[in-house]
């Protein structure tokens, strides 16, 4: 809206942007705003038009039929101002951008063509690259031409605005017209309140606002451009506020500023005489995002970067300010905080950012504040760290049930080595396979969690909060990636074969058992045992080469494995789940189908070893028990239990917090069950644990020790007092 002030509050939904088309053979038909803030839904010249804020425009729910060049474009556009809906502009369904273009030459259409460029425009989702080219140069000619009318510019603005909600393709003549509309924006910007002979000019769109000003220097210490932040995130007049004298920032009690520009001017002798005399004319450009100035060195992913451009320009085009300060505050997404920022402008030049003439402040309450000695288009490009947050719960759980797993594997380990290796007997030697498939089963295990409790954690990810840089040089990129120091690397990759190995070797076990139980032999081939081996540890191996070389680069880890942790990557940019992640393919799918295999061992063993003799009436009870507890101990040494956390991916709510629960207990505590059913039931385990504590209770403790000295006899006699057990027979104490 162009005026001296613009009465518009911040709207709380947003339309798609609407534009006007002359219909002269029609009467305009107003409708009066609603409580003066938003134009009520009405109908218009037989056209629908829904609720809109001041200053904004409507399209009709009617569209251009099927069959046209228009085709889904609405028919119809009316503006939104303090007196209500302006006239009705109609659109022709058989116009193009490109038949536009061609008829720019005709002085008379200006405001048709400005507000066909619009509508058709109105959808910036379904434009292409040619599109965006095409508008840009449209709304470029209808800026710069002499002939061009308030309605006109307006038209143009909010083309522009629509325009900035593209997602197309860089291209060299994309660039090149976005450019030169950007540059012309700031030239209307210096000149909109000269062509309408107003002290101030206001054009404000959800995605753009031009404001321009007229003052006199000796009247001013300093020009200050406010932008106040709202619910909605779209630019809304009432949001929009110049102050033209102040000799430094003020901020309004109550408001947050998301983006601010201060020009002071020279005071006292230190400014030309000439100059504090003349008057100024000011100009303030301010873009929702920064997607007309695409940067090579800069790379964007998430980050919303607010560009905001001023301008000045005196009698004598002398006039320079003695400095530009900005506050600019970043849309920090939920998840993440700042971690550092550096101040820019646009070097058209060099068709980038660039830090020339301009420093950093600080940035306190999350603002970003800036200084430079020119004007021109400013930014503040700033990247972010992401935060994470976890069940206090389910971590205690964690530590606790390895901490179990870690002491029983210990202990199971032990046990088997001397029992199976240590003591060669020929029964021993038969099933020699089996037994170096479940030490393989315990030694993979064990170094997995000793490697997960010991490095899981990425200790370079330990500080948060915003970490500035010294130097004001432009950013890389808007996602802080810590340096790879190489450790949390190397802890991902032997976390993801140990694991790996894990599930192999049981698989390997089970096949073993089928093999052996199903053709009821008591021995396999002797190539078997290289052959185990070389699967067992070989294939993990591979997997993590694989993986390794094709994800992991040198200056983006995170390809490979996450920031948080060190353990494999499974997010993209928006945390959602990626599954061209490791993760994914690595990790997920090759143990999942190792895990069907599991079940398919499983039932196939559970078959033969729980099948039922018709000829034997025996019904008893242990029977029944001791052939679940077979089961159950294969369920748990086949891993089976990890098939929860396919559970866990699927699920949300109460019951993803659930199965996370579930799966946590039963996975965590894996080492110990595999103790408890595989060692301490054992009859060679409970007659260890038995000779150790006859032994222990066997041993002479010295309890009492005491000395006397004689005095008379000059001798010193020392005694001591033990107990030990007296056994069945023993006569003496």
């Amino acid at each position: 809206m162009i005026s001296a002030s613009a009465p518009a509050t911040e709207c709380l939904t947003c339309p798609s942007l609407m534009c006007r088309l002359l219909l002269p053979s029609f009467p305009a038909r107003l409708q009066t705003a609603s409580g003066g803030n938003v134009c009520n839904a009405t109908v218009l010249l037989g056209f629908k038009f829904p609720s809109t804020p001041i200053g904004w425009f409507a399209y009709s729910d009617d569209k251009c039929p099927n069959g046209t060049s228009a085709a889904g474009k609405p028919m119809a556009s009316t503006r939104c101002s303090s007196a209500g809906f302006s006239h009705p502009h109609v659109l022709q369904c058989e116009q193009t951008l490109s038949g536009i273009q061609q008829n720019l030459t005709s002085v008379g259409d200006l405001e048709t063509l400005a507000s066909s460029t619009q509508i058709l425009t109105s959808r910036p989702e379904e434009l292409t690259t040619e599109d965006v080219t095409t508008a840009a140069q449209i709304t470029n000619t209808l800026l710069l031409s002499p002939n061009a009318t308030e309605s006109v510019r307006v038209a143009a603005v909010a083309t522009v605005s629509q325009l900035l909600n593209t997602r197309v393709p860089d291209s060299t003549e994309e660039n090149n017209a976005t450019q030169s509309l950007t540059q012309t924006l700031d030239q209307l910007s210096v000149n909109l309140s000269l062509s309408l002979s107003a002290s101030q000019s206001q054009v404000v769109q959800p995605n753009l606002v031009v404001q321009s000003a007229q003052i006199h220097a000796a009247d001013s210490q300093g020009v200050q451009f406010t932008s106040l932040t709202g619910t909605s995130g779209s630019f809304v007049a009432d949001r929009i506020h110049l102050n033209t004298n102040t000799s430094e920032i003020v901020m309004e009690n109550g408001f947050i500023s998301e983006a601010v520009i201060y020009i002071r001017f020279p005071s006292g002798k230190s400014g030309s005489a000439h100059q504090k005399q003349s008057n100024i004319s000011l100009g303030f450009v301010l873009y929702q995002n920064d997607r007309f100035f695409p940067s090579r060195l800069y790379r964007k992913s998430r980050a919303t970067i607010r560009v905001l451009s001023g301008s000045i320009r005196g009698q004598e085009r002398n006039v320079v300010p003695q400095q530009v300060e900005m506050l600019f505050k970043p849309a920090v997404l939920n998840g993440s905080f700042l971690h550092d920022f550096s101040c820019v402008f646009w070097n058209y030049s060099l068709q980038d950012w660039s830090t020339n003439g301009c420093s950093k402040g600080d940035a306190s309450n999350d603002t970003l504040r800036c200084f430079c000695n020119h004007t021109t288009n400013f930014a503040a490009l700033w990247s972010f760290r992401d935060k994470y947050e976890y069940a206090e719960a389910l971590n205690v759980i964690s530590i606790i049930g390895l901490s179990f797993s870690i002491l029983g594997l210990v202990v199971t380990i032990i046990h088997h080595l001397s029992e199976n290796f240590y003591r060669k007997s020929n029964e021993q030697q038969l099933n020699l396979n089996s037994k170096l498939a479940m030490l393989s089963i315990y030694v993979s295990l064990l170094a997995f969690i000793i490697t997960f409790l010991s490095g899981v954690q990425n200790s370079n990810q330990q500080n948060r909060g915003v970490n500035l840089s010294s130097d004001n040089k432009v950013l890389d990129s808007d996602v802080h990636v810590q340096p790879d120091h190489g450790s949390c690397t190397a802890v991902a990759a032997l976390l993801h074969f140990f694991l790996m190995a894990t599930f192999t070797w049981n698989s390997v076990y089970g096949t073993q058992l089928v093999l052996l139980v199903r053709s009821m032999r008591r021995s396999l081939p002797s190539h078997w045992t290289p052959l185990s081996i070389g699967v067992g540890w070989g294939f993990p191996a591979v997997v993590m080469a694989i993986t390794l070389a094709v994800s992991y680069r040198m200056d983006n880890p995170l390809g490979y494995r996450q920031e948080e942790f060190c353990w494999l990557a499974a997010l993209d940019n928006n945390k959602h789940f990626n599954f061209g992640k490791p993760m994914f393919w690595a990790f997920l799918l090759p143990v999942g189908l190792i895990l069907i295999y599991n079940v398919v061992l499983l039932v196939l063993i559970s078959m033969t070893t729980c099948r039922v003799d018709t000829n034997l009436t025996s019904t008893k009870r242990s029977t029944l028990i001791k052939k679940f507890l077979v089961s159950f101990s294969l369920a748990v040494m086949l891993g089976l239990s990890w098939t929860l956390g396919y559970l866990v991916l699927v699920t949300t709510g109460h019951a993803h917090l659930l199965f996370s629960i579930v799966f946590c207990l039963c996975t965590t505590t894996q080492g110990f069950q595999i103790f408890i059913l595989f060692t301490a039931r054992t009859p060679s385990f409970r007659v260890a644990m038995r000779r150790s504590v006859q032994y222990v209770s066997s041993v002479s403790v010295p309890l009492k020790q005491t000395k006397y000295s004689l005095q008379k006899t000059q001798r010193e006699t020392t005694t001591s007092e033990t107990y030990r057990v007296i056994r069945d027979g023993d006569t003496e104490l």
